[in-house]
């Protein structure tokens, strides 16, 4: 199978790297990722400018753009044939509940929804900042070992598997569980600083913490020691609202926008 990696934090990332490192293995690799950290650009893809393109000495393939502006040259043929399926990660930091709507981890695997095999994207969750070196391997094992068996499920063309797996030993997992996104507190708000000319600038605040901490969410299976598979897709309609707005809405509107 030919896999096209990706991530969110950038080619030189630790976590791409123990990624490849692991599937190289037994796959195919064709490793596209930005050239800088692109962490909460969401599914942002560039178009006022061209991308530029930096061939790396290890066979990675640099873009100064978005992840979505990676897998979509990954995807184009440019490199070569299609590849079968879009692999994002290993994300430093959860992705859980409504970080998706951010990550760009996700939005990389999003991106791999027209591809023949479900896309996936996986993420460590460690509550170490960045700048502290986290060993990636244990994760990369944990998702190998898991491949497939992924590979045996039949899921619907479009679906996206979002993967976060806790930051212990693989011996002390509980399991592997499928679960629903929880939900986030919003987060906190801008903090306001200065530069150095006494202009006011804004850093974004800290994400809240998890509000829908409840058993079958990720964030509980996760908080209990379980890797957390989430199936998630690109179409975002409110079903149920829209099945409770059929005919009501019509009904009153009918009279205004319709023959009458």
């Amino acid at each position: 199978m030919t896999i096209l990696l990706s991530n969110d934090d950038g080619v030189r990332a630790p976590g791409l790297m123990a990624l490849a490192g692991a599937l190289s293995v037994r796959e195919e690799l064709l490793v596209i990722a930005p050239t800088y950290d692109r962490s909460g650009v969401s599914n942002c893809l560039t178009l006022d400018r061209p991308l530029q393109v930096e061939h790396l000495s290890n066979s990675y393939i640099g873009v100064d753009g978005t992840p979505t502006d990676c897998v979509h040259l990954g995807t184009s043929g440019i490199y070569g044939p299609e590849p079968e399926r879009v692999i994002s990660g290993i994300n430093y930091g959860a992705n859980m509940g409504d970080d998706v709507l951010y990550s760009g981890t996700v939005a990389a695997a999003m991106e791999g929804r027209f591809l023949e095999k479900t896309p996936i994207a996986i993420s460590l969750v460690t509550s170490q900042p960045k700048e502290v070196e986290v060993d990636f391997s244990n994760a990369a094992g944990i998702f190998l070992d898991m491949l497939d068996f992924i590979e045996s499920l039949v899921l619907p063309p479009r679906t996206v598997l979002n993967i976060n797996i806790p930051d212990i030993p693989a011996a002390d997992l509980s399991g592997v569980r499928f679960t629903t996104l929880g939900s986030r507190l919003r987060s906190e708000s801008p903090v306001r600083t200065e530069n150095p000319r006494g202009k006011a600038v804004f850093w974004i605040g800290k994400a809240g913490g998890p509000v829908e901490n409840t058993p079958g969410t990720d964030f509980h299976a996760v908080a209990n020691g379980f890797v957390s598979v989430t199936p998630i897709h690109a179409d975002m309609t409110h079903r149920e609202v829209l099945d409770a707005l059929d005919g009501v809405a019509t009904d009153k509107l009918s009279g205004i926008f319709g023959p009458g």
